[in-house]
């Protein structure tokens, strides 16, 4: 602790001489090296030179999302492979930490909408053709969450490995087919057809499997795994429907009702998303289990 001129003490933390300062040594990693900093925040090439105000606002939080978007993959595949496994524990932390990150996600949003609509139209130009719509990390959430539209591939045939990529998600089964199969190793009369389909093709729900979800729901004591990987499913639906619509709501707020720099109508195209489900097997069965209740009184 030590004093200024005018008597007031000042506090100095300094370094600890205990701390690694030395990284010439071989095989001895900094921050630095370990997160790869020189390339990360060297990859924030700006459109026009000298970069307008509200560029690197736009192309970091791009960026970050996509990281985001990466690591919410990842960790779907986790769940997809205990769920596989009958493994709930490890299955329901892994939801966990998906909408933790999706709440990130949301989050973004508001950081973006400090970008007025003088802001963005001083580099709007320079986007081209790029658009949103175009992330495969974004592809690869949809089609493991069950949204399995192969028109949405058009706009990655330029590119192989991607193709590639999406392809390969596009035949492996959502992670609510999983589900399905994992209700069937839990005793459960799932029908076969449901076992042995298409996984490219999109489930949009059955009335067979509607069923069997109103027993567990009638039974939670019985089910209380099969019931908690429900609700948390329903939570990653939820939290994602939020993270449209509030992509919706702020494009709306940037550009109004014009067309997307990708082609699309913009907005109108935004809110169609509004419209998709993922689990639509644990929205019918919502609607039908009052129904069930009161035929059982």
């Amino acid at each position: 602790m030590e004093t200024n001129d005018k008597g007031e003490r000042l506090l100095k933390r300094g370094v600890e001489e205990t701390l690694v300062t030395d990284f010439a040594t071989k095989h001895r990693s900094s921050y630095g090296d370990f997160l790869e900093l020189k390339t990360l925040l060297n990859l924030q090439k700006t459109f026009q030179d000298p970069a307008e105000p509200d560029e690197l606002l736009f192309l970091i939080i791009h960026q970050v999302s996509e990281l985001w978007l990466k690591l919410m993959h990842h960790q779907l595949v986790e769940v997809r492979r205990f769920l596989r496994q009958d493994d709930f524990g490890p299955a329901l932390k892994n939801i966990d930490r998906i909408k933790a990150i999706q709440r990130q996600l949301i989050a973004a949003w508001e950081t973006l909408l400090t970008m007025t609509p003088a802001d963005y139209m001083t580099f709007r130009d320079a986007l081209g053709s790029s658009s949103g719509f175009q992330s495969y990390g974004y592809r690869q959430i949809e089609f493991i969450l069950g949204n399995k539209d192969v028109s949405t591939l058009k706009v990655h045939r330029h590119d192989p490995e991607v193709m590639a990529e999406l392809n390969a998600a596009l035949n492996k089964p959502s992670l609510y087919d999983e589900v399905i199969m994992m209700l069937a190793r839990q005793g459960f009369d799932v029908p076969a057809d449901l076992l042995d389909r298409d996984f490219s093709q999109p489930y949009a729900g059955d009335p067979r499997v509607v069923k069997i979800w109103i027993e567990v729901y009638k039974n939670t004591g019985k089910y209380w795994d099969l019931y908690a990987l429900a609700e948390k499913l329903m939570d990653v639906e939820s939290l994602f429907q939020r993270w449209r619509f509030d992509h919706a709501t702020a494009v709306e707020r940037v550009i109004g009702m014009q067309p997307g720099t990708g082609g699309s109508s913009g907005v109108a195209f935004l809110k169609k998303a509004l419209e998709l489900k993922f689990f639509h097997d644990l929205y019918d069965m919502r609607s039908q289990l009052f129904y069930a209740q009161e035929s059982d009184a």
